[in-house]
């Protein structure tokens, strides 16, 4: 168990000494740069995510009263509603709370004591018992046609939309990273590829002298692993820049909302992630690009 201990030590700090020595700095600066790109798509989403998250996905629905809708009408109304199988609530909004609700939000109250008058109408907010969407649609048009009711609108609806604009961008970026690490897997190759040619002499004789394939494989494997990391570690930088710079602009558009929303550094277990991904680019590229040259050098 020493020896094989000491043989792996051996083998990474021969490779810790070669990476310098081969532009391995530059390789790990590509890396970055690649990787970077759905690093950085893959926060901007999660940031997206988590300010979704603060937004209701009820399948709500509101039903706007037409303006000269009576009072015993309006309770008609409801008891209609409730009545509907297809309705687990309906909770009535009266336009003097409506308004308030309004004046709450954040740079209404101005906009709302300009206005003189309560332009808001009564309105009935609708939870529905199936939340699909095509459910939900057809509900909101049949509940449009009731005779007190002037609009009716489906207030999940974007929502949804925006969710699956998120699983549409996720997939987008699962995609890009994987064309960008069968790039950065052809990167290693080649930067190990460069190395076994430069010690094409050294290996023969290794062989000579009775070294196993592990033996000579082992120090190229640490180096690809090294690089992808590098690369991680370049790729994490790049990110944390980016979001210091874009997070002034964010602070600036979330204050005009009252929020303090800031886009946030991948967690711990993320950024593991991320540099366990670029090492086993790296250490694939290494595989391949080895398991070709000695193949090559044992079959001349």
């Amino acid at each position: 168990m020493s020896a094989w201990l000491r043989q792996h030590r051996q083998a990474l700090a021969a490779a810790l000494s070669r990476l310098p020595r081969i532009g391995g700095a530059l390789s790990a600066l590509v890396i970055g740069i690649a990787l970077s790109l759905p690093a950085g798509g893959y926060v901007m989403l999660e940031g997206l995510r988590g300010a979704g998250a603060r937004v209701t996905l009820e399948p709500q629905i509101s039903v706007f009263l037409r303006a000269e809708t009576k009072h015993a009408d309006a309770e008609a109304l409801g008891a209609t509603l409730r009545a509907d199988l297809r309705v687990a609530q309906a909770r009535f909004l009266p336009r003097e709370q409506a308004l308030k609700d309004l004046s709450a939000v954040q740079g209404m109250a101005e906009v709302v004591a300009a206005l003189g008058r309560n332009p808001l109408p009564d309105a009935y907010v609708v939870e529905a018992k199936d939340g699909a969407a095509g459910a939900l649609d057809a509900l909101a048009a049949d509940l449009a046609k009731l005779p007190a009711v002037a609009h009716a609108q489906a207030d999940s609806a974007w929502a949804r939309r925006l969710a699956s604009l998120a699983a549409i961008l996720r997939t987008a970026l699962w995609l890009l990273a994987a064309v960008l690490g069968v790039g950065l897997i052809a990167v290693t190759f080649n930067t190990v590829r460069l190395q076994i040619l430069t010690q094409h002499d050294e290996i023969e004789v290794s062989k000579l002298i009775g070294a196993t394939d592990a033996f000579i494989r082992r120090p190229f494997y640490y180096l690809g692993l090294l690089q992808g990391l590098a690369g991680g570690a370049v790729a994490l930088a790049i990110v944390a820049g980016a979001l210091a710079v874009l997070n002034r602009e964010v602070a600036t558009l979330a204050a005009s909302y009252g929020s303090s929303f800031r886009l946030a550094f991948p967690p711990a277990g993320d950024a593991l992630a991320i540099l366990g991904f670029a090492g086993l680019i790296g250490w694939l590229g290494a595989y391949l690009s080895v398991s070709q040259q000695l193949r090559a050098l044992d079959h001349p």
